[in-house]
């Protein structure tokens, strides 16, 4: 009989330890299975000057972009997302901060100003960083880089490693403007201490120029684009910059291998840090000025140098997601494509921009594009793709790219590292399409501010001087003086002035846009 008691004591026993250990394999499964997703790869994909209609998802004519097309199939095409601002540096600046840009007095900068993002700001990939991701920024920055005084020659800082990336590969500004080289984190690549870097930033070429390097206005017969008088500063690889540019031969960029050049280090940077969480910010150059694409894809549509320019973009998009694939880590990884502002076409270079626009609408349905207080100056094609997590639908949320810094927040559930953040709002369940309520009140800014208020949306009057293409009007300039209010729900086309007949609509909305302006 105490035989038996003791079996049967012996066998519970084993059934106990066999339960436990079973039980706790699966909760170390489910453990690590949630860790994962807790923590997954963030990948934003950040097009330059692409408009709302400027893909094949969102309407595209005379270019094809079969590998962003994919991702709105597979994830979620957002109809109503928008850059924070109608200007790059200005968007980039509310991307990494959270905050609107008019916060900062952020512009669009000239070539060698200083570090705009302070360190020791509190920003989206230093968040990360203090989670346990390894960050990297790779393509066009132009938010500036050191204190003002920049030898081009020594380190430069501070710059993104100093505001949260662990590695940097940069356009230190813009493709149209000097100077013409990358940056490595703190150090020009390629440059020669034989052949010192220098840097006159001026926006007149016309001004003495203390280099021998050539200029659009010196030699015009060197360029391959003819360029307008501000773009007409110095050579380099046959397109004339803004500003003028001595030495670093050695360093200069080749525009038609720059997309090439950016795709090689970020897939690096994702092949070396695929067994880690990683964030990286890929800011493309393509679409912005000046269009020089790669013997690939030049002269390829009918659209000419910008809609080669958009396949380029379309072909790398399709590189960075097909090296997912192949380290099997897309399921860990959560894309966002977007752009930092709406269209522009002949913005400097003679590229035929205009001219071989054929059907196509940049900016879609909307009006404006990039500098414009209009729809068409921050709505931008912009697409959420996860697979396994994220299931494919088309989402009209409203919210802007300056949400990106609380929604990555709480996805990796770090919403108390937001210590700064004035205007970034939690739009995670939109982003992940369990939500299809995004903001009530949206900042729009450009050389004014719009706002975005329920159906209602607001122009508030400015005395700053404008110009942008219109898809209705054409090109537009001037001083705007006038107070605009559009029914966006009847008229997303923004042809009808409601302010006479919404008088007391325009007082509700004015005060409320007073109230951001003056918030701190």
């Amino acid at each position: 009989m105490i035989f038996y008691e003791n079996l049967i004591n012996t066998v519970i026993i084993r059934i106990y330890i066999v339960t436990i250990s079973i039980v706790m394999c699966f909760s170390c499964n489910s453990s690590k299975s949630d860790d994962v997703l807790e923590k997954p790869n963030i990948i934003i994909l950040y097009a330059d000057d692409l408009g709302y209609g400027d893909v094949g998802a969102y309407g595209a004519k005379g270019v094809e972009t079969p590998h962003i097309d994919f991702l709105a199939r597979k994830g979620i095409k957002f109809t109503d997302a928008h850059s924070a601002a109608a200007t790059c540096t200005p968007s980039r600046y509310s991307l990494l901060t959270g905050n609107y840009a008019f916060r900062r007095n952020a512009k669009v900068l000239p070539g060698d100003a200083p570090l705009l993002i302070e360190p020791g700001t509190e920003t989206l990939p230093l968040m990360l960083q203090k989670n346990g991701y390894t960050t990297a920024v790779v393509g066009k920055w132009h938010l500036g880089l050191g204190d003002g005084k920049v030898d081009w020659n020594e380190k430069v800082k501070p710059g993104p490693l100093e505001i949260g990336f662990d590695y940097s590969y940069l356009l230190p500004s813009t493709g149209d403007r000097v100077p013409s080289v990358y940056l490595e984190n703190h150090t020009v690549v390629n440059l020669d201490i034989n052949d010192p870097l220098e840097i006159l930033f001026t926006d007149n070429p016309n001004e003495y120029n203390p280099y021998k390097r050539p200029t659009g206005i010196t030699n015009p017969e060197l360029l391959k684009q003819n360029a307008d008088e501000q773009h007409s500063g110095s050579i380099v690889n046959g397109i004339s910059r803004i500003g003028f540019m001595g030495g670093g031969k050695r360093a200069e960029i080749v525009d038609e291998d720059l997309s090439n050049t950016l795709l090689d280090k970020a897939t690096q940077f994702i092949d070396k840090n695929k067994s880690t969480p990683f964030f990286l910010y890929f800011s493309f150059h393509d679409i912005h000025v000046p269009r020089v694409p790669h013997p690939q894809f030049a002269g390829k549509n009918s659209m000419g140098p910008r809609g080669d320019a958009i396949a380029q973009m379309d072909w790398v998009v399709g590189e960075i997601t097909n090296t997912l694939k192949q380290l099997n880590i897309e399921k860990n990884t959560m894309v966002i494509f977007t752009s930092d502002n709406g269209p522009v076409l002949n913005d400097g270079y003679e590229d035929m921009a205009e001219e071989k626009l054929g059907n196509h609408q940049p900016s879609g349905i909307f009006r404006g594009g990039k500098y414009s207080a209009f729809e068409g100056g921050t709505r931008v094609p912009t697409i959420s793709y996860w697979p396994g997590t994220i299931q494919p639908k088309e989402s009209s949320a409203l919210w802007s790219q300056v949400d990106l810094y609380a929604s990555i927040a709480s996805l990796i559930n770090s919403e108390h590292l937001i210590l700064e953040s004035i205007d970034s709002q939690n739009m995670k369940d939109v982003i992940l399409g369990k939500s299809k309520v995004g903001r009530d009140i949206m900042l729009e800014e450009s050389y004014t501010y719009g706002l975005r208020y329920g159906k209602w949306k607001y122009i508030m009057p400015s005395q700053k001087e404008y110009r942008w293409v219109d898809t209705i009007k054409g090109i537009e300039s001037g001083i705007d003086t006038m107070r605009k209010l559009y029914n966006l729900d009847v008229d997303p086309g923004e042809t009808n002035n409601l302010t006479s007949t919404h008088e007391g609509k325009v007082i509700e909305i004015q005060e409320v846009l007073k109230s951001i302006l003056n918030e701190k």
